[in-house]
């Protein structure tokens, strides 16, 4: 970094509050749902009861905004309840809105129409935030979760697992994620609408911020949380591709998340971490320094043998997309996967097969991606990533096929029960892949090592089987 861009960061760092800082514990009494627990919300042994209720006037207001901009992140106020071993915690008013890309939809009857007691309702992926009407009122530590329905998943627990195999592996950066059932209560209906199971969530904000700070992960909360989407190949230092979403859908590669108002602030600093790398030789000594030096390079190594592991090929390697990534206050860099439904065998011919692909050369290494070119390119990270892999192949802990099957079906055991729902969807669980993909024969259960393309070939066994190391 240059002399005069490190003086920079530091004079700004100091304006806008950039460093660490104590805080008191969180309070041991009084209403558990303000106490900081993660562990409980996100319990994977568990299937709480969430529901939601909404005036008929805030729910058509939805629904309008829906219709006038599909993409909106536009949140209408709601009740919210809570209810796990038989305790229930309630919110008077959190915000809700829609969620999803390719998978958004609309909940209720067709475009245009507006609310009647009775109407067919639709699965959809929704998000809540605890504080939009309250001021910093987190639920057990969480500003903001995601409830996901399974789109492109007849297993229901695809991204379940891979969240839970993230945490178990030690990506401590990755999203936690738990089961729960979902009503929605629109107030004069006769009954709730019982949606079904969906996946919950953790959203990467501030309650992830705060989370990972407490635990000593990152050194501050006040750096830079950034959205990669689509196009976000961390190789090119163009700020046109940098941004705030708006609330209508206006999307950036690299959405700030996180002290929005210091955005020309973290351009730069993104900009820099870019171009710091790129001129580096691959492979030297040199490189390898600065990489330790201005990221976490284990955890990203832990990261992307899951992510490859899994199958996982809409990401930063394959496609340039779905994470996140932290900038902390000394200019460090921290990968946080994101979005693990299109997993364990769900397939896109132009992605190649995710069972048998390269796991060494999982997406390009040449030209963009230069963050995983490079990191690739020092053979100490290639090689401890290569270990990474046949230890999660091989731990009963992780991804060895038996163990990894009877996890499966324990976690569709917990959730067998409530699968049936008011919407007439989704109404079975079914051990296949995405009825799109281009692997249909990809089982999770059954089957042996194969290619997923014509016959039943089980993904973990088909995993274990392509390490060529």
């Amino acid at each position: 970094m240059k002399r005069h861009t490190l003086f920079l960061f530091t004079l700004l760092a100091v304006l806008y509050g950039c460093k660490p800082h104590n805080e008191p514990s969180p309070p041991s009494g009084g209403d558990a749902s303000s106490v900081r627990d993660l562990d409980y919300l996100f319990d994977i042994e568990s299937v709480p009861q969430i529901t939601l209720t909404l005036t008929e006037s805030d729910w058509n207001t939805y629904l309008s905004n829906f219709d006038q901009w599909p993409d909106n992140g536009l949140y209408v106020p709601a009740a919210f309840s809570f209810t796990k071993n038989g305790v229930t915690y309630n919110r008077d008013s959190v915000g809700l809105r829609p969620r999803g890309n390719t998978t958004r939809r609309r909940p209720e009857s067709s475009t245009g129409e507006m609310h009647r007691n009775g109407a067919p309702f639709h699965r959809a992926h929704f998000g809540i935030r605890f504080t939009n009407y309250t001021t910093g009122e987190r639920f057990f530590g969480m500003d903001r979760i995601i409830l996901k329905w399974n789109a492109t998943d007849p297993s229901y627990v695809r991204e379940a697992f891979c969240y839970d195999l993230f945490r178990r592996f030690g990506v401590w950066s990755a999203p936690r994620a738990s089961f729960c059932r979902l009503s929605i209560y629109i107030k004069g209906d006769s009954k709730p609408v019982y949606m079904g199971v969906y996946t919950m969530i953790e959203n990467p904000r501030k309650g992830w911020l705060d989370a990972n700070y407490h635990a000593g992960h990152i050194p501050d909360k006040q750096g830079f949380l950034w959205k990669a989407g689509y196009g976000a190949d961390l190789s090119s230092a163009d700020q046109s591709k940098m941004g705030v979403q708006d609330d209508y859908g206006k999307r950036y590669p690299y959405n700030l998340k996180s002290n929005k108002d210091s955005l020309s602030f973290a351009k730069a600093e993104l900009c820099d971490f870019i171009k710091g790398m790129t001129p580096l030789k691959s492979g030297s000594t040199e490189l390898q320094t600065w990489l330790e030096n201005h990221m976490d390079i284990d955890l990203f190594l832990r990261a992307y043998a899951v992510n490859v592991m899994v199958g996982m090929w809409d990401d930063y390697w394959k496609n340039k997309n779905n994470y996140y990534f932290y900038l902390d206050c000394n200019h460090r860099f921290y990968f946080i996967p994101f979005d693990y439904d299109n997993t364990l065998g769900s397939a896109q011919e132009r992605y190649g097969n995710p069972g048998t692909d390269n796991m060494l050369a999982w997406g390009s290494l040449e030209g963009d991606r230069i963050l995983m070119r490079k990191v690739m390119s020092v053979t100490a990270f290639k090689e401890k990533y290569k270990a990474y892999i046949k230890q999660l192949a091989t731990s009963s802990d992780l991804m060895e096929p038996v163990a990894a099957c009877t996890r499966i079906t324990r976690l569709q055991s917990l959730i067998r029960d409530y699968i049936s729902n008011d919407t007439g969807e989704d109404g079975m669980i079914q051990d296949k892949p995405a009825y799109w993909s281009s692997c249909p024969y990809y089982r999770l259960l059954t089957g042996g090592s194969g290619n997923g393309k014509s016959s039943e070939s089980n993904f973990f066994k088909t995993k274990a089987a392509a390490i060529s190391w």
